[in-house]
């Protein structure tokens, strides 16, 4: 497995989202718990969460206690780096709402603690700018989560180059992830990469293979993944990862799973060597 770097901390190079393991259309507990298994074997180090990631209103925080249980369980638990989100919220009814109050984000921090076991969060993340509440306050709320050693990085998700500025800024310059949707599908994040390769800042890309629903369509969506992938006698998705991690060393994508065998494929990408022809083919999708 090849590492990557946030922050001050090695990670592997992909990670796992653990979004899919917790929301409608679930797996049970005992293939989530063995989906989360099989990327620690794999050699992931990095996986992805946050408070939001539930179906039911009772169940805030499902994901995190999922992965908590899996890393308890897991000899290499220790060894991985939990980013967990705050600042979106699920009633229940599948719909998503936004609270980006300091007040609520450190509520949710502290409840992310208990639900992850850990006396620090390792990687916090603002999930979502809320309009109703000035970007500063919120960011001020990380801000503050850090310097009181409730959180040992902060991040920021959903956030334009504006944003990013702004919130290095705020944070003194200690910004070190910024997790945006990018996927061949989703394109607009590209300005928003360059700025996290300029600044060194690691770049996450959320959905990187085009959705739960549109991950397993990417090959007849976009052909010239489907081609390099036959030629390659791999999946088309394990190429779209080969070809975002060839993109910037700060990129580290973060594809949901919910069985072994999915997650498995996404991080042989590591391994998989794509020509400089056949990323500019990629690139001009």
């Amino acid at each position: 497995m090849q590492n990557r770097r946030i922050g001050d901390v090695e990670v592997s190079a992909i990670g796992l989202g653990g979004m899919p393991m917790s929301i409608e259309g679930r797996p049970d507990e005992a293939r989530s718990l063995a989906t989360i298994h099989a990327a620690l074997d794999a050699g992931v180090t990095l996986i992805d969460t946050a408070d939001a990631y539930h179906r039911d209103a009772h169940e805030v925080g499902h994901n995190e206690t999922l992965i908590a249980k899996a890393l308890a369980s897991h000899d290499r638990g220790k060894d991985v780096l939990v980013a967990t989100k705050g600042g979106h919220l699920r009633p229940g009814d599948g719909s998503w709402t936004l609270d980006g109050s300091p007040r609520y984000l450190k509520e949710a921090c502290e409840a992310s603690l208990r639900r992850l076991g850990v006396e620090a969060i390792g990687l916090y993340q603002f999930h979502r700018p809320d309009p109703k509440v000035p970007y500063a306050e919120s960011v001020g709320a990380i801000r503050d989560l850090l310097d009181e050693g409730k959180i040992r990085m902060a991040g920021i998700s959903n956030a334009d180059p504006d944003r990013i500025k702004e919130a290095n800024e705020i944070l003194g310059g200690r910004l070190v992830s910024v997790q945006n949707q990018f996927s061949p599908a989703f394109r607009s994040s590209e300005p928003e990469l360059d700025l996290c390769d300029e600044l060194g800042i690691a770049f996450l890309p959320w959905s990187p293979l085009g959705g739960i629903s549109r991950a397993g369509e990417l090959g007849s969506s976009f052909a010239p993944f489907a081609r390099i992938a036959e030629a390659h006698g791999v999946s088309p998705q394990r190429v779209c990862l080969a070809w975002m991690l060839a993109k910037s060393p700060v990129v580290v994508p973060i594809p949901g799973a919910s069985r072994p065998e999915t997650i498995v494929d996404s991080l042989a990408a590591t391994e998989l060597e794509l020509t400089a022809e056949e990323i500019a083919q990629l690139d001009a999708v």
